[in-house]
């Protein structure tokens, strides 16, 4: 009798291996295995195959799989009414996915299925497909778990420095003989390296943009053949405000590697959440730096400079850096008038809150404005140079002298990291060894350890000191050089007025306060 009924159906053969497994060799063999285990069993009971459906690679805890959908399709247009599975595991891992599956889809469209291995048949009435729903629960146990230890390595791997995202960032590529480390895209690396240069020059991030647009200079988009769905800015090459802003604060240029920026919100979902700059795991020096570091972090303080300009057809010297004394925001520059040609300033927070009078007008004609400020940043230069050779006569003994006890002080928690690594690897020999106690291990270990993280903090400060010292210096040399060229010329361009000036602030009462990058000693 059973015989006969076989003989009305057209079993659809589903196959699936996890993307998890990434043992080549077994790879090709599972997919096999699973195939001759179902054609012998239809062959055996004497069932007609309709098609093999195959997702070789594809994760279990979703239902987004090409084969799978083709399965249903062939469903739907009654051309399968068996569905056959090596073990329910292979149907799907999402308990709630499966079961809606076995439990509603199949029933509702007449549809036999068969797990042979869990000896599950939905048209037969036997005390395992009772416990199927169990069997799903425990699966999806099973994908959260290896979700977990994949997560768990890949942050293990990310700590040691190895790179394990999918698309490289612009200017980089993986290593042939390493996938785990970065090399340089010369191409893409000179686009970058003008970016870079583009902004200390004083251009916004839409200049930037509209430049290399211009220009038909390749985004990256064009260079990892995203797929164009129609849009404009990726089929025609065109930049973007927001990939220039990425590319200019991205320390990944400096050869330090971050990662973890992202994470997908469960092993069910793949939509993706943004981390907290805090849960970036950051590893210095991995690979070979794009820019210099130096580079790197003036042009994080030009930035601010650059960024919410309006973007019109008149350029003033000052955009960026005119900011309210009294309410903090920032001050813009209006257009100028045809009836006597003049523009002014205003507080933005002011013309945005006007009726509510949250702050006053702060207006000043700019081209009477601009030429006190330049007049006033001309007398704070020339006093800098002045009694520049002064400062450093006072400050470089004491520089030297600091810098000196600093790499002394270094030397010695350097010995003494190493002697508390040697100390919890002699304890963990002589709890082998049985010569202490579990308790004694552990109490030890804990006393060492606390110390060791004390050590290391002080000695990650002490050397980042050091380091900014002789960033210090580098800037210093930086800043004196951009004096002199001001000091030179008739009239000083947006570049040396960004790097010679951090912000302008007007008060109300017109009094004007000129912070700038370089300290004057009076």
């Amino acid at each position: 009798m059973l015989e006969n009924l076989n003989k009305m159906y057209n079993a659809g053969l589903y196959i699936r291996l996890s993307r998890e497994d990434d043992d080549k060799i077994h790879f090709s063999e599972s997919i096999t295995n699973q195939k001759s285990l179902l054609l012998q069993y239809t062959k055996e009971n004497n069932l007609k195959v309709y098609d093999i459906y195959i997702d070789d690679g594809y994760s279990g805890t979703n239902f987004e799989r090409p084969a799978f959908k083709k399965l249903l399709r062939d469903i739907e247009n009654h051309k399968v009414n068996m569905v056959i599975t090596k073990d329910l595991s292979r149907l799907g891992r999402d308990y709630i996915g499966t079961g809606n599956f076995v439990e509603k889809y199949f029933p509702e469209h007449h549809i036999r299925y068969i797990a042979v291995t869990d000896n599950i048949d939905t048209f037969l009435d036997n005390s395992n497909n009772d416990i199927a729903p169990f069997k799903a629960i425990m699966n999806d146990m099973y994908a959260k778990d290896i979700s977990k230890k994949i997560k768990s390595s890949l942050k293990a791997k990310m700590k040691e420095g190895k790179w394990v995202g999918g698309r490289t960032p612009f200017g980089y590529e993986q290593d042939k003989d390493n996938k785990n480390h970065l090399v340089i895209n010369e191409e893409q690396a000179r686009i970058v390296k003008r970016i870079f240069d583009m902004c200390l020059s004083g251009l916004s991030f839409y200049k930037i943009a509209q430049k290399l647009t211009n220009e038909k200079v390749k985004t990256p988009a064009q260079y990892y053949r995203f797929e164009w769905k129609n849009n404009y800015h990726l089929k025609y090459g065109k930049w973007h405000s927001k990939t220039i802003s990425d590319i200019l604060t991205n320390r990944m240029y400096i050869g330090d590697l971050v990662q973890n920026k992202r994470n997908k919100i469960n092993y069910k979902i793949k939509k993706v959440a943004k981390n907290m700059e805090s849960d970036y795991i950051i590893v210095p020096n991995t690979h070979e730096a794009i820019i210099d570091k130096e580079l790197f972090y003036e042009v994080q303080t030009r930035i601010p400079k650059n960024v919410g300009r309006c973007e019109k057809k008149e350029n003033h010297l000052l955009d960026g850096l005119l900011y309210c004394g009294d309410c903090g925001h920032r001050i813009s520059i209006t257009s100028r008038r045809k009836k006597d040609n003049r523009c002014y300033t205003i507080c933005n927070y002011y013309r945005t809150y006007m009726k509510q009078r949250l702050c006053t007008t702060h207006s000043n004609n700019y081209d009477e404005l601009e030429k006190v400020i330049i007049n006033s940043l001309t007398k704070m230069c020339s006093n800098f140079i002045m009694k520049d050779k002064i400062k450093d006569s006072i400050l470089s003994n004491l520089d030297k002298m600091g810098t000196v006890n600093n790499k002394k002080e270094l030397e010695i928690l350097h010995n003494d990291l190493k002697q508390i690594n040697d100390n919890l690897d002699d304890i963990y020999i002589d709890k082998l060894n049985k010569k202490i106690t579990e308790e004694q291990f552990e109490r030890v270990k804990l006393k060492l350890e606390n110390e060791l993280l004390i050590k290391q903090k002080k000695y990650s400060e002490l050397n980042n000191n050091i380091n900014d010292t002789i960033s210090e210096e580098t800037k210093n040399k930086m800043i004196t050089e951009y004096i002199h060229r001001f000091l030179s010329m008739k009239k000083p361009n947006r570049e040396l007025i960004i790097n010679l000036i951090d912000r302008i602030e007007i008060f109300e009462n017109k009094n004007i306060n000129i912070r700038v990058t370089f300290k004057d000693v009076y």
